[in-house]
């Protein structure tokens, strides 16, 4: 009897050791089935959205592994991607257009938002519209998306770009200069815009919600992973899919989330995010299949040219990729359904 149950005891430890080896060995085997993709950001408010994607867990959902590398400077981000440190970038659209020379060519494969509120001109007390502009002095970093902001406002008022003193500075030195008096106006983009603005006594005289703003913040990679990584790229823009719709169902857990990671309050990124058109599904859609996004890509070269104090090169070779998305939408609508 005893040797029975001595059997039997060996036999119930035999089988939990198996099954604890199985299990374990099935959560190895997930985990190395997630498949690697690093990702190029800064600090813009609309691409953090993707920081509550990974802390939620939507990626791994998807199969992926996401590695964020942030970036101050975004010509090192999407050169980074070029050069293949990197899977992706989170990336504006005219700094895509910049981006140096090389044996790839840049693709965009999704819109992340489109400014519509965001970016503006803050002013002194003495002016009171950007027509009074002409003559005056006005900051705007070069080749960059405020120099972008500045050009779309010159152009709806009838200004020629070297009728304004553009003075290359960065957004935070810009707003010093400002409150110090050095300039007449800064393109800002928020949380500092507005605070400028009433710092000063004046106000915002001019925001992308003014146009159909060419301010576009997208996705961009290099023309060779579209075919090595083009599952990977998929499940990515899926994942931002289901990232935007939590978005627009629960705002608050999404932007506490980002927050929270952020160190900053709720509040103050949900102002900061308020100001962009979400680049979701439909807006996606719109852009590649409506031809929106090549039309902005062209009408962006034209404003980039017309002033060449930036000095630098404006490709023209930009490839505006949409079967990425429209491969995504269709499996993103079948899950839905």
């Amino acid at each position: 009897m005893r040797i029975n149950n001595f059997f039997r005891v060996v036999v119930i430890i035999l089988i939990a050791s198996l099954t604890a080896i199985a299990i374990k060995g099935c959560s190895l085997n997930q985990a190395g089935a997630l498949k690697p993709f690093k990702v190029g950001l800064n600090s813009w408010a609309g691409y953090q959205i993707a920081l509550y994607a990974k802390e939620a867990g939507l990626f791994r959902k998807h199969g992926l592994d996401v590695e964020f590398v942030k970036f101050l400077n975004q010509q090192d981000n999407i050169r980074a991607t070029m050069r293949g440190s990197q899977d992706v970038s989170f990336v504006p659209l005219p700094e895509v257009m910049q981006v140096d020379s090389s044996e790839e060519k840049p693709v965009v494969v999704m819109v992340v938002d489109i400014s519509a509120g965001s970016d503006g001109i803050a002013a002194s007390p003495d002016i009171k519209s950007v027509k009074d502009l002409k003559g005056k002095k006005v900051s705007a970093k070069f080749s960059t998306v405020s120099h972008l902001v500045l050009l779309e406002a010159l152009q709806a008022n009838q200004i020629k770009p070297e009728e304004v003193e553009v003075l290359d500075v960065i957004n935070e030195r810009a707003a010093n200069m400002l409150k110090k008096g050095e300039i007449s106006a800064a393109t800002l983009w928020e949380p500092l815009m507005q605070s400028t603005a009433k710092a000063v006594g004046g106000k915002v005289i001019y925001t992308t919600a003014d146009v159909d703003s060419l301010v576009i913040d997208g996705l961009a990679t290099r023309a060779s992973l579209i075919t090595t990584k083009q599952d990977e790229l998929v499940r990515f823009i899926e994942t931002w899919f289901d990232a935007i719709a939590a978005v627009e169902t629960k705002p608050q857990e999404v932007f506490a989330s980002v927050a929270k990671q952020l160190g900053m309050t709720t509040e103050a990124f949900a102002e900061d995010y308020k100001g962009l058109k979400k680049g979701d599904l439909e807006m996606n859609q719109r852009m590649f299949e409506g031809g929106r996004l090549r039309d902005a890509y062209q009408k962006t070269r034209e404003l980039l040219l017309s002033d060449p104090r930036h000095g630098r090169d404006i490709r023209n070779d930009i490839e505006i990729n949409g079967e990425p998305v429209k491969k995504a939408s269709i499996n993103w609508q079948g899950r839905k359904t």
